[in-house]
């Protein structure tokens, strides 16, 4: 009984996907099942697990001092938004200045960084806004780019406590894949997929040793439901990246016991940007877009309140906000269809 209390108390602390392939793994005819089977050898083979994990963890303390504390993080908060010269990261800008925040904008383009950083300080009164990198552009698919914009946000603000991926691009392209060049696909495929996978890693390793570390939202789009996405095909597939990427951080994260970082979801659903609205050239894409999208000021309205409350109420979950819920979406396509509603809102419907 003894030895038995032991193992399964060692057991415990094994990782489920362990365990799980473990008990499903196929083995050869050279291996006799009595080791995983015997008390004996399953008790070292835990024994030894456990002490390499005792020896990881004190390594991973050792060079990670704020991996497992974490200080209150107060308002105002230090916000850092990607692509943020206009659309919804301009519009979240924008209210998070509002809210009282210091805000950090970046953008492929120095020239629209500098006119965005124009608009805000006129439209919020707002002079705590900096231009990323020294009026540098920042490409969040180039690791140097972000790295340097990590290091402007240390100078400036000291911390990030709020950071939103929200670069994007869909080339400005709606047409079938068969007819995509490889300089839209290239350009949709990097910024939206390697672009967020180096953002992510580079604000991880900056929140981890922040004492009050810190809260990644990635933003999705269409077809991160897994619903179909033509004319735009290959931005639906890098757009249901963002979700596995999310839940893959999120694993990452439990697994390597960092409490003080979470990655969070972000949808604003439809909005009125010049992306959307380039591809409103067919019967279907003026019918969804009159219905269901909305324009970036009322959407950041919903979303900042709803991410900065995550912070204040020391939440120490990973959540998906999300501004068109499905109940919200059948709703309006049901009074569209049945009394008219929304027609003609935004383009001419033939």
């Amino acid at each position: 009984m003894a030895e038995m209390s032991v193992t399964t108390a060692s057991l415990q602390s094994f990782p489920k996907s362990l365990l799980c392939s473990l008990s499903t793994r196929k083995f050869n005819s050279s291996f006799h099942p009595s080791a995983i089977l015997s008390p004996i050898s399953r008790f070292c083979l835990i024994s030894k697990f456990n002490s390499f994990r005792f020896s990881a963890a004190v390594v991973k303390a050792a060079s990670s001092p704020h991996a497992n504390t974490k200080e209150p993080m107060l308002p105002p908060y230090d916000v850092l938004i990607t692509g943020a010269s206009k659309g919804i990261g301009y519009a979240l800008a924008k209210e998070f200045l509002k809210a009282g925040d210091n805000v950090i904008i970046c953008s492929r383009s120095d020239e629209r960084v500098v006119s965005a950083l124009d608009r805000l300080r006129v439209e919020t009164g707002k002079q705590h806004v900096w231009i990323p990198m020294q009026g540098t552009k920042c490409d969040v698919r180039e690791g140097d780019d972000v790295k340097n914009l990590v290091a402007f946000a240390k100078e400036k603000l000291q911390y990030i406590d709020i950071w939103i991926n929200n670069a994007g691009s869909n080339a400005y392209s709606f047409k079938p894949l068969a007819e995509a060049s490889d300089e839209d696909l290239i350009q949709v495929v990097t910024t939206n997929t390697l672009g967020l996978m180096i953002c992510c890693r580079e604000a991880i390793n900056l929140m981890q040793n922040q004492p009050r570390g810190g809260h990644i939202f990635n933003i999705d789009g269409a077809g991160s439901d897994g619903r179909p996405t033509p004319r735009f095909a290959a931005y639906g597939a890098t757009k249901r990246s963002v979700v596995h990427l999310t839940k893959s951080l999120q694993a990452e994260l439990e697994m390597q016991d960092v409490k003080n970082v979470l990655v969070h979801n972000l949808s604003p659903g439809m909005v009125t940007t010049d992306l959307l609205m380039s591809g409103a050239n067919t019967k279907q894409a003026k019918f969804f877009i009159n219905v269901l999208a909305e324009p970036a000021d009322v959407v950041a309205e919903y979303l900042v309140p709803n991410i900065r409350s995550i912070p204040t109420n020391g939440s120490t979950k990973a959540t998906y906000i999300r501004f068109l819920t499905g109940l919200k979406a059948y709703s309006q396509i049901f009074s569209r269809i049945a009394f008219g509603a929304r027609r003609n809102r935004y383009v001419l419907e033939d």
